[in-house]
């Protein structure tokens, strides 16, 4: 059984205090005090969850053990805010969604979450919102009209577009959503303070000329809540989405508010599914299938390559050469070579080529190639590194 403790006090981040009057009431309402003891069992059989948690891995493991665990046929309501992350949709290819550059030169980490939709940039100026309900009930316009609700409860004139996006203007705040057997949930991002720059930055991908089979972000101007209305805060947002979400289910039961704690994370499901969303096989493995073509201009010709990869491994390797004086033989050599060199590999994590050949018995230079001839394999593989290694 996990254990949280619930005894929620101002020092634990909601600002009771900097809210106005009639929303001070109401977070006093939602917020206020779950038990006197020290701690309560979790379970999944609660209506509403706030978390306190800002660790992305954390909150998103939270998510699918909340989705997996509780009664199918019961309403629930999930808020949380993460530190910066990116947080991309579980058929995406990372290489078309995020610039990696900036990531690594900011220190902001990416994770592939368990649902579809697009790529969305977290930090704590946005407030994350997941609203859980049976299948035979879920209807994502429902959904999106009680966050719409809880907006307009603010005194923000927004509405909902085509992608039941909620939008203010002809800015929007993102939304997925996901869907097995007797369950399905709503989940989206609500920007609230969110450093727009930094979101802009880390959304912008470097890599061009990838065709990719994976499922591709709308990309669309987006906006803070605070440009509407500077008062607003997370606290605000979370009170008024609680109180649309009890008044749209008839829920009277508190909110219960998650701590990130040992006990919770020691549990098998929590631990192994906060591990699984740092690994390679999650980040990189569940990549769709692409394709990317590159050119490059040495002194002594230009290379064509085309590289299809699928499940983050390169399964082909094509290469050409043109406006080179190598002769015939020598450039039958190289692509062949190429090929088998690069066949395998992790798209984005290419070893040294010392290293690669070392682990890889079944790569045999031809032996009428000289030293040359094997100079323009280094320019190339140096080349590719630069281009496509994301470490």
């Amino acid at each position: 059984m996990l254990s949280v403790a619930t005894r929620l006090m101002p020092a634990n981040g909601f600002h009771i205090g900097s809210l106005s009057p009639c929303l001070r009431r109401q977070a006093l309402r939602s917020f206020s005090e779950l038990s006197s003891g020290s701690g309560l069992p979790l379970s999944p059989n609660h209506d509403i969850y706030v978390s306190l948690s800002s660790d992305p891995y954390f909150n998103l493991t939270f998510e699918d053990w909340l989705f997996r665990h509780s009664n199918p046929s019961k309403p629930q309501l999930l808020i949380y805010r993460d530190a910066p992350c990116v947080v991309i949709g579980r058929n995406q290819n990372p290489w078309t969604e995020v610039n990696f550059s900036v990531l690594r030169a900011r220190g902001v980490p990416f994770l592939r979450r368990r649902s579809g939709g697009g790529t969305v940039y977290h930090d704590m100026g946005n407030t994350n919102f997941s609203i859980h309900l049976p299948r035979s009930s879920f209807d994502r316009h429902s959904t999106g009209e009680l966050v719409l609700r809880a907006v307009r409860s603010l005194g923000i004139d927004a509405r909902l577009n085509e992608r039941n996006d909620v939008c203010v203007g002809t800015d929007k705040m993102r939304s997925a959503y996901k869907i097995v057997s007797q369950r399905a949930y709503h989940h989206g991002t609500m920007l609230i303070s969110t450093e727009l720059e930094t979101l802009g930055d880390v959304l912008r991908p470097e890599q061009g000329n990838i065709v990719t089979k994976g499922v591709g972000s709308v990309r669309s101007p987006v906006c803070n809540l605070q440009r509407f209305d500077p008062s607003l805060t997370h606290e605000v947002f979370t009170a008024a989405v609680i109180t649309k979400f009890q008044e749209e289910y008839g829920v009277s039961q508190k909110p219960f508010i998650v701590h990130e704690s040992e006990s919770i994370k020691s549990n098998d499901y929590i631990g192994s599914g906060m591990a699984e969303l740092a690994t390679w096989d999650w980040l990189f493995g569940q990549t769709p299938e692409f394709t990317r073509i590159l050119d490059q201009t040495f002194s002594w010709g230009i290379v064509h390559l085309q590289i299809r990869s699928k499940h983050g491994i390169i399964q082909d390797f094509s290469a050409r050469i043109s406006d080179t004086c190598l002769q015939n033989a020598d450039l039958d050599a190289f692509c062949n070579f190429t090929r088998s060199l690069y066949q395998g590999c992790k798209y984005g994590f290419i070893d040294d080529l010392g290293d690669i050949q070392r682990s890889r018995t079944d790569l045999n230079k031809p032996e009428h190639i000289g030293a040359e001839w094997f100079m323009h394999v280094r320019e190339v593989h140096s080349w590719l590194q630069s281009t496509l290694n994301i470490r």
